[in-house]
């Protein structure tokens, strides 16, 4: 069986693609270089992740129109990224417009084209309070997509294990799978020093700090 599984290096995707070997899967990753502030520290952790989670491929995808579309803090440069409050509401400037059926248009693409039986992303329910192509309604009409847009004999499942799920409870799960978390990298705005107040940096924090576990990643002192 072989599944393709969107690996930014993220703490959700990492565990992502841990699962999926753990189900079974030979994977191919699918990493996506688009612009974002953080582009460089994401693909050396996504090549660090697919490598030891035994990835038969990385395949690193050029997404770089996205940057000159803008409308996202993530990929133009002259917005500031939003800093985390628990009264922020709405959609937060770090959504990038449309992005995942960009990308799940490129891993069915793959997975059709390599007799793949699966597509594994890791939206989790804290992310679809704020991004609409994070709903479970999203995932589902993307799927009747995939279903009439292959072959006929073409059978590609979207799975997205963690809808239901949270950050701690992904934390749970990652651990129980030996996932590196040392390795991964959420931050959206800083390549060395993670800067603690995106809200990347506040939920992953804080889902560390909730399980009464220190996150490995170094932040910068405020």
């Amino acid at each position: 069986m072989i599944a393709v599984c969107l690996l930014s290096g993220g703490m959700d995707s990492s565990t992502l693609a841990y699962l999926a070997k753990d189900r079974g899967y030979r994977l191919i990753c699918l990493h996506f270089n688009y612009g974002q502030r953080t582009e460089k520290k994401e693909r050396s952790s996504a090549r660090m992740i697919a490598g030891l989670a035994g990835a038969e491929e990385l395949v690193e995808i050029d997404l770089s129109y996205l940057t000159r579309f803008g409308g996202s803090s993530l990929t133009d440069h002259r917005m500031q990224i939003d800093q985390y409050s628990d009264t922020t509401e709405g959609i937060p400037n770090t959504y990038v417009p449309f992005r995942n059926a960009n990308l799940l248009s490129i891993a069915t693409s793959c997975a059709e084209a390599r007799k793949g039986e699966a597509v594994f992303i890791g939206v989790q329910s804290q992310d679809y309070s704020g991004y609409p192509d994070c709903r479970p309604q999203f995932i589902d009409a993307f799927q009747e997509l995939v279903n009439v847009g292959t072959r006929d004999e073409t059978t590609i499942r979207i799975y997205a294990p963690f809808l239901s799920m949270n950050k701690q409870d992904i934390i749970r799960l990652g651990l129980s799978l030996g996932v590196p978390y040392e390795h991964t990298w959420s931050c959206y705005q800083n390549e060395e020093l993670a800067c603690g107040v995106c809200g990347a940096c506040h939920f992953r924090r804080s889902a560390f700090e909730s399980l009464g576990m220190k996150d490995p990643l170094p932040y910068e002192e405020r």
